[in-house]
């Protein structure tokens, strides 16, 4: 029996990666720490996306050693899509790593942790892609809160010009349609009421019933509505050139799939979303939000801008600011483009500068942050449904609970509602939460 810790970096699958290490760890016996220099095994899953968010998975690991964080014989691991990315040149710029896998190979941590343990090897690295093996050798998953994700499909075949996610996980595959509600009816047993279905571009999910017959995305919406217990459905990612008509009657058809949708556009410029192979137009991404708007008019709208993609011009981020103004986005990432090795945007010339590219981001957040201020305070007096999931942060004397639209809620409620659905009235608006209280039934 063996102690471990987990630090993740990254998006909802890495949380949903590292959760499933917990399960793995924690079916042979192995222990949980929240202190770092407790630990046995010492795990980080780690993301790629931008040359910053990979540094900081090097420099931790040198702070770590430099303060004697880790004890002397703990074994690090390093996964994610840093790992998979850099393979066995992630020992050459960190040597205190002993084992690299990658997001497919989760499944076969716990193995290349006893082959360091108990053989003369140093180092231990597997960052293949064996398919979607890595679900068939995952114990029954463990929840302990309300709200769960389930991956439902990896990697990915779009090959944007920008992302290293099709080379750090590999090309699309999708989960068979049982596993996943094998999975979803698991978490209801234990209290889970909020399903967040995952994958780099959910919309084309493709599943295989034990049958061989093919399930769409759409038909999957419908099939976890059916679930007893499920009572909120949340998805993530969806790529625009894929959402079909079908996803968006869904929204009509299924009361439980959430209020908003995350939608990343990139960019609103019809130029450069050719420069990076989104396969989409301004117009395919508005004739979209119209659609939705139509079946939802309530839908709040989230999104992902990159800012500074090479050949960007100042009538190029003008689109992207109309674009801002026409669909109203509720949130949005946005971040300056940072070029990924191996990419194909990575030998584009770049000739804007780095103060430009800042001023740009500055204005775009402004703007979806005004917005994001004025939809929280038309909800002020409303009565929203949202789910109870702990204590408030600043106080806890006090709950806090998520809306459809995801924003936290904090009232005075009872501990018992945790893990449940109520109604609150939205009493005042904060900076970044809302303030509520309880509507009797």
């Amino acid at each position: 029996m063996a102690s471990y810790f987990i630090q993740t970096w990254g998006c909802q699958m890495n949380v949903y990666d590292s959760d499933r290490i917990r399960d793995l760890l924690n079916a042979q016996q192995d222990v949980e720490t929240d202190n770092i220099k407790d630990a046995d095994i010492v795990i980080l899953v780690t993301c790629a996306i931008r040359e910053k968010a990979q540094d900081k998975v090097f420099n931790q690991l040198y702070a770590w050693k430099a303060n004697k964080q880790y004890k002397e014989n703990a074994i690090i691991c390093l996964g994610g899509c840093v790992a998979s990315q850099e393979g066995e040149a992630c020992i050459k710029r960190a040597p205190m790593i002993n084992v690299v896998f990658g997001p497919q190979t989760i499944h076969r941590l716990p193995n290349m942790i006893d082959e360091v343990r108990n053989t003369d090897a140093k180092h231990v690295v597997d960052v293949s892609f064996p398919d979607i093996e890595k679900f068939d050798y995952l114990p029954s998953p463990k929840n302990s809160g309300s709200s769960a994700f389930i991956t439902i499909m990896e990697g990915c075949s779009n090959f944007c010009t920008y992302c290293v996610v099709p080379y750090t996980r590999g090309p699309e595959v999708s989960r068979q349609v049982e596993d996943i509600l094998n999975e979803i009816n698991a978490l209801t047993a234990q209290g889970v009421k909020e399903v967040n279905l995952l994958g780099q571009n959910v919309n084309s999910f493709k599943g295989l019933y034990e049958d061989g017959t093919e399930c769409n995305f759409a038909e999957l919406l419908y099939l976890v509505a059916a679930i007893e217990g499920v009572e909120r459905i949340r998805f993530t990612t969806s790529n625009p050139h894929d959402l079909s008509d079908e996803i968006i009657q869904a929204f009509a058809d299924i009361p439980k799939i959430a209020d908003a949708i995350h939608l990343p556009v990139q960019n609103g410029s019809n130029n450069i979303l050719k420069r990076m192979n989104r396969k989409y137009t301004r117009e395919h991404y508005m004739n979209i939000i119209n659609k939705l708007r139509a079946v939802r008019p309530n839908i709040y709208i989230s999104t992902d801008f990159i800012i500074g993609f090479p050949g960007e011009t100042d009538e190029d981020f003008a689109d992207t600011m109309d674009l801002i103004e026409q669909v109203k986005f509720d949130q949005s990432f946005s971040f300056i483009y940072s070029p990924r090795p191996n990419t194909p945007a990575a030998t584009y010339e770049d000739t804007t500068t780095l103060d430009v590219k800042r001023a740009r981001l500055y204005k775009l957040q402004a703007a979806i942050n005004n917005q994001a201020q004025l939809y929280s305070r038309e909800m002020l007096g409303s009565i929203q449904k949202i789910l109870v999931d702990g204590f408030s942060v600043k106080d806890k004397a006090e709950l806090r609970g998520r809306t459809d639209n995801n924003r936290t809620v904090n009232f005075v409620g009872d501990p018992k509602l945790i893990g449940s659905f109520i109604n609150v009235r939205i009493t005042d608006v904060m900076t970044h939460t809302l303030r509520g209280e309880i509507v009797e039934e």
